[in-house]
């Protein structure tokens, strides 16, 4: 039976050992609780035990890999809102939207430094875990498009949106602010907690991500020319 536990685990799942053992190693390192794993078999076998509270995935893996894992996860119960990054040395522009397409919340090409790894790792764990303040409005509302913060649920057109926790969490950032112009080094900042290092392509592939579930109503995300976007006022 799938369980919950008090404290924040996170599950790897990589083949090569050597870096499944650094990286879980700089997490312990960190204060953060993880856990290593082979392959799909180990992984599932220990989320039946225990629901974990953000999964790194290798996507070139033996057996099943990691974009099948993906994709199954966000089907099931109790762990399809667990945030996922996947961690792999395909770095190209099509595996990095086709990993975002099917569900991923962030992705890190290897090689990457262990520093900017415990980064990205905390980052998820603090919008996963992240508590809502008594006074938040129930319901954020643009045009057709309805976001209920505390639920973690949109709508468009009364009919509800499949966002990944991090579109969530940018299009919720857009509505709390519309007509308000964000450049992209303020939303990376702002909604993935990272420090603005020159590249914006990330913002750009889930602001098109965004687009894309919208669909008719797509330009309710509007593009600000040499600054950034902002969401339609």
């Amino acid at each position: 039976m799938i369980r919950q536990s008090d404290t924040s685990v996170v599950y790897y799942v990589e083949d090569d050992d050597n870096i499944r053992e650094l990286t879980v190693y700089a997490l312990h390192q960190a204060g953060i609780e993880a856990v290593g794993f082979r392959d799909d078999a180990e992984f599932s076998v220990a989320c039946e035990d225990r629901i974990p509270d953000a999964v790194l995935l290798d996507i070139m893996l033996p057996g099943t890999d990691g974009l099948t894992i993906l994709k199954r996860l966000r089907k099931t119960p109790g762990l399809s809102h667990v945030p996922i990054m996947m961690l792999t040395a395909k770095d190209t522009e099509l595996d990095t939207v086709r990993a975002l397409d099917e569900g991923a919340d962030d992705y890190l090409a290897k090689p990457f430094g262990m520093m900017e790894m415990v980064s990205r790792v905390r980052a998820l764990l603090r919008r996963a875990g992240m508590s809502k303040e008594d006074h938040e409005p129930q319901c954020l509302t643009v045009g057709p498009l309805m976001l209920w913060p505390s639920k973690r649920e949109v709508t468009l057109d009364g009919k509800e949106l499949s966002l990944t926790m991090r579109e969530f969490d940018l299009l919720e950032f857009l509505m709390r602010s519309p007509g308000e112009v964000f450049s992209r080094e303020v939303l990376l900042q702002r909604v993935w907690g990272w420090e603005f290092d020159g590249g914006s392509r990330t913002v750009d592939v889930h602001v098109q991500q965004l687009r894309a579930k919208l669909g008719d109503h797509a330009d309710l995300i509007e593009t600000v020319r040499g600054v950034g976007y902002r969401m339609k006022g």
